[in-house]
């Protein structure tokens, strides 16, 4: 890896597009993160970056010659920072090439944002240590840790069927549920439904099957990362989990923010990699000088859980945790490309890698409410005075990520909204 600080990350940059102006906006000149969009009643997704509160259609500014967002996510880094160049460069303040790209400008409030790509493999991690750990207390008070978690990134393999993007409200799952003390399990609708807060890591390059990546290599094969909320319910998830792991606990919805910030203008928040004493050193396939130099990523990210009845009230909900990526997570992208595919596994463009859970170490900083409620045992109490210890039908669970620092713009993710409804009537208990 190389710094790739360039112009188009100038903090003095300015855009004739009004709203990217705002130091408040999620959507600077110096972000141009990439996603789908349709207009209405139309069947075709379409190429759009985010600029302000607006959406350029990339093909019909003449950037691109096609509307297939996984084929562009599969050119080479050289081609997407040309790319990147392009948009801002037509985009500044002063630029020949206003006309061209004011036509093709629609307000992001005027269009339908879908999921960023499509999305063929979905694998989530369980990178953040303070995650494992607190979960692994509640279960293992002894070992919270398991003996393998520092030294192979732990994940498993999702389902990329109920990916769905922000906005998207989903059924309240049923499964087997088994009390302590019963003697059969039973089904019924999942009483501890859960928020992650977690990032989603795109797959740009594709590698052959069989051919590793390596940690050097890694990065040139990632296009971008999204916010991530990996919903869970956690009383069908302790009886199914052994010996193979999560399966309907997790697969009934994962919500995705629609814009996928790149990798490209996330580049001057860039930090050292570095693990406390006392832990082991990777293995040397998950080891590079760059990636300790630069491998960790400064995210500041929020959930918000708004209720019903706040809803109705006109809250906007109550920020119930914070953290940041670069503190929360054992194991950074470039390990989890070089160890996805160390064995010889074939990734595509638009795969999505969860992050996993990404928990800090104080207790305001834990991204689930199985660890801010200790397992429900202590419901938190929110500014209305509704308690929750795990969610309730018509909560509304927002997560939202910037990335600021001294000296560099300030770059958001969006929102990642999604919204609990009443078990399907269909289901039989």
């Amino acid at each position: 890896m190389t710094a790739g600080i360039d112009a188009t990350h100038d903090p003095a940059l300015c855009s004739w597009v009004d709203s990217a102006n705002d130091p408040s906006i999620d959507f600077p000149l110096q972000n141009l993160p990439f996603g789908r969009f349709r207009y209405g009643g139309e069947p075709q997704w379409r190429i759009g970056v985010a600029i302000g509160d607006q959406v350029l259609n990339l093909r019909q500014a003449g950037l691109v010659d096609h509307d297939d967002m996984n084929r562009l996510m599969q050119s080479e880094p050289r081609e997407r920072r040309a790319l990147r160049q392009a948009i801002s460069e037509g985009l500044c303040h002063g630029s020949a090439r206003r006309n061209a790209f004011e036509a093709a400008l629609v307000a992001q409030s005027a269009v339908e944002l879908g999921m960023p790509c499509e999305v063929g493999d979905y694998t989530d991690f369980y990178v953040g240590i303070h995650h494992a750990t607190e979960v692994g207390r509640q279960f293992r008070p002894d070992n919270p840790l398991l003996p393998n978690y520092k030294w192979v990134p732990i994940g498993y393999h999702g389902r990329a069927s109920t990916l769905q993007v922000s906005g998207t409200s989903f059924h309240r799952p049923m499964g087997q549920v088994k009390a302590v003390d019963a003697a059969q399990p039973v089904l019924v609708p999942s009483a501890r439904l859960d928020l992650e807060l977690e990032l989603g890591i795109f797959v740009g390059q594709p590698n052959a099957q069989g051919v590793p990546v390596r940690m050097e290599d890694a990065e040139q094969h990632v296009f971008g990362i999204a916010l991530f909320n990996d919903w869970s319910a956690r009383d069908i998830q302790s009886w199914e989990y052994q010996p193979l792991g999560p399966f309907l606990s997790k697969n009934f919805a994962s919500t995705v923010s629609p814009w996928i910030v790149t990798m490209e203008a996330l580049e001057p928040f860039r930090q050292p990699f570095l693990r406390q004493a006392g832990n082991p050193e990777p293995l040397p396939y998950l080891d590079s000088a760059g990636n300790r130099a630069r491998g960790a990523i400064g995210i500041q990210m929020e959930v918000v859980l708004q209720t019903a009845r706040m809803a109705q009230a006109g809250h906007a909900g109550d920020v119930i945790s914070r953290s940041n990526f670069a503190e929360a997570a054992y194991w950074t992208i470039a390990q989890l490309i070089a160890h996805h595919t160390v064995n010889g596994c074939a990734l595509r463009a638009g795969d999505l890698l969860g992050s996993g859970t990404l928990s800090g170490p104080g207790e305001e900083q834990r991204g689930s409410l199985l660890e801010l409620t200790t397992g429900g045992k202590n419901p938190i109490t929110l500014s209305n005075g509704e308690r929750r210890g795990f969610l309730e039908d018509g909560d509304t669970i927002v997560l939202r990520a910037y990335c600021d620092r001294e000296g560099a713009r300030r770059v958001g993710f969006g929102e990642c909204r999604g919204t609990v409804l009443p078990t399907f009537e269909g289901t039989g208990a």
